[in-house]
């Protein structure tokens, strides 16, 4: 008798890496930014009195200030860099931190532990609340016009630093691999 098994515990296959932005190919993305720092969900408002909301997170601040300084340490390295604008698709992996030594709190009773299986962050932060923060960041920078031009997310997913089945987007440690293209020519189809 075979013991149970959790779909997505066992090893999955590794992602393809997305193709390098030196000699840029039909497909490849208009801008590739890396951010190293803690991802932070952005989202929940608490109410301080006078009408005045804020971010019950004191966390998201530092992580917008980390998209945009590398979203724009990228554009300034272009010296014709206009903001994106009209349709655009997105991808964005982030990397929440490194994976727990202990046995997530939503383990299924019954179903075999072990700290050698690999799973995926199932737990804080919200993946929907850290796009959020991420993409206010790269409007703040420049990035493009609005946030509101994404249309498709290509890639939207979170990794434990160091998970080999994420592909080359998982970075060591915390952080965010940011990609976009534009839709122009496909849309014009």
């Amino acid at each position: 008798m075979t013991a149970p098994t959790l779909p997505g515990l066992e090893p999955a296959r590794p992602v393809p890496a997305p193709a390098a932005e030196a000699g840029a190919r039909p497909g490849d993305p208009d801008i590739t930014i890396t951010v190293h720092g803690a991802p932070a969900p952005q989202g929940s408002k608490r109410h301080v009195g006078g009408g005045v909301m804020i971010e019950s997170s004191k966390k998201v601040k530092p992580w917008r200030q980390d998209v945009k300084a590398a979203a724009r340490e990228v554009i300034e390295a272009r010296a014709d860099w206009q903001p994106l604008d009209g349709p655009l698709a997105a991808a964005m992996v982030f990397t929440v931190r490194h994976r727990p030594a202990g046995k997530p709190t939503w383990w299924p009773t019954g179903l075999r532990w072990s700290k050698t299986l690999m799973w995926r962050p199932a737990s804080t932060p919200d993946l929907s609340k850290l796009l959020r923060a991420t993409e206010d960041a790269l409007t703040d920078a420049g990035l493009w016009k609005d946030d509101a031009r994404v249309v498709e997310y290509r890639r939207l997913a979170k990794y434990y630093a160091d998970d080999a089945t994420g592909g080359l987007d998982v970075l060591d440690g915390p952080g965010c691999v940011i990609r976009v293209w534009r839709l122009g020519e496909e849309v014009a189809r």
